[in-house]
């Protein structure tokens, strides 16, 4: 339907060029009667007719205003803000300006704290480096653009973390939060290792040459008895060896994966049945057998299930070889808090005294170090234990009592259903 402003404005140029026209031909028919030629009058009679359709168009754009253009969205005006873009940052990243935490991402509040936004950027990275390069002056003209700082202990003791900040613009600045723990404790692990690895594998090494050697002496190797003596120690020490650098091997993935949380459901009960069945000859050679007492109404756990059954083989397997001969081995599975399970490994054995239990899970740390190898142990097992333990975020107790034996106590976080209750 046409609006009737625009009926009427139609209407209006309409009557103008049929006036206009009009005019044409009464300028032509007065020519003609002055006696003007016929070309003179159609020319005079054109321009007549040309002037009036002007005048008429021109009046018709007066009366008609054209209608402001539409202005095109700008494309500014499709970009994401400065808050959208950092939101969508999975590492922690953070807007400081006047040295105050203006914006920050869901992946700095969870570090930093959900507070942090608004907050003196001082309160919000709580350390020294930090505060120094962030809050030591006003950003000035000469300021480098980009500077990078470690910190060390910002969240947890032992976190790594790279601080990058870049100078914007409006002299504020994007401060990112580059997690280099694992990174750290890879280089950390393999410098163990070498340090490790040559200390103890030194002394079995060392053996294994001078068996050797004394082998390759025509008398000594043409004994019989002497060869297949020298040759069983000499297997005893390559087993050894090899025992060594698969626990020097575990023991660094396990401290390279510490930052990492496990989150899968673990049946410990299961877990058990397979360690049993795995150490059954050795429960047959030391005439013992295990007493499980399941106290708990869930024995699910929330961790790395490798790691775990190391865990139960290393603890049944140090009950095995300190317990007295023939004296039972007890596991022990109860609830000690809403969202923990205890699991006790508890055998009869000689004991510790007490200036040694804080020294147990300190690689290599021996009590006895004849009997320790005599039985086959590495000096690493409490120790893999102790670092699986902090792996889950759990917690382990030793408790021991000269002549009646020694309890390692392992709090596990709870999986599964019960787990989820308790967090909510």
């Amino acid at each position: 339907m046409i609006p009737l402003r625009d009926e009427r404005m139609g209407r209006e140029a309409l009557l103008r060029l049929v006036l206009g026209a009009a005019a044409a031909a009464a300028g032509l028919a007065l020519s003609m009667i002055a006696g003007a030629s016929l070309g003179a009058a159609l020319l005079a009679s054109a321009g007549g007719a040309a002037t009036a359709m002007l005048w008429s168009l021109g009046a018709a754009g007066r009366s008609a205003p054209s209608e402001p253009a539409r202005p095109e969205p700008e494309q500014a005006d499709l970009l994401p803000t400065a808050r959208d873009l950092i939101g969508a940052v999975d590492e922690p990243l953070l807007i400081v300006r006047d040295r105050r935490v203006v914006a920050a991402n869901a992946a700095a509040r969870s570090v930093l704290g959900q507070h942090i936004e608004g907050s003196d950027v001082r309160l919000a990275i709580r350390h020294p480096a930090a505060a120094e390069r962030l809050a030591g002056r006003d950003a000035g003209a000469d300021e480098e653009r980009v500077t990078r700082t470690e910190l060390v202990g910002l969240g947890e003791q032992d976190r790594r973390w790279e601080m990058t900040a870049t100078l914007l613009p409006d002299r504020s600045r994007l401060v990112r939060l580059s997690d280099r723990s694992e990174a750290h404790a890879a280089d950390q692990m393999r410098s163990d290792f070498v340090a490790n690895a040559s200390h103890e594998l030194r002394t079995p090494l060392a053996t294994l040459l001078g068996f050797l050697e004394t082998l390759q002496d025509d008398e000594a190797a043409g004994d019989q008895k002497t060869r297949s003596r020298f040759l069983k120690i000499m297997f005893g020490e390559a087993r050894r060896m090899q025992h060594l650098v698969e626990d020097l091997m575990s023991l660094s993935r396990i401290e390279a994966e510490r930052f990492s949380l496990p989150r899968e459901p673990v049946d410990l009960l299961a877990l058990i049945a397979e360690t049993q069945a795995g150490l059954a000859h050795i429960f047959e050679e030391r005439g013992a057998h295990l007493l499980l007492e399941a106290k708990a109404d869930s024995a699910t756990v929330a961790g790395d299930r490798t790691q775990l059954l190391q865990l139960l083989n290393n603890l049944i397997g140090n009950a095995l070889k300190y317990g007295r001969p023939g004296t039972p081995v007890t596991l022990r599975l109860e609830e000690a808090e809403p969202d923990m399970i205890r699991m006790s490994v508890i055998d009869q054995g000689e004991g510790v005294a007490a200036e040694h239990i804080p020294w147990l899970t300190r690689r290599f740390y021996r009590v006895d170090a004849g009997r320790s190898r005599a039985v086959g142990g590495t000096g690493l097992g409490l120790a893999i234990v102790k670092h699986i333990v902090g792996r889950h975020r759990g917690r382990l107790d030793i408790r021991s009592v000269v002549g009646e034996g020694t309890s390692v106590e392992v709090y596990l976080p709870r999986g599964g259903e019960r787990a989820a209750e308790a967090v909510s």
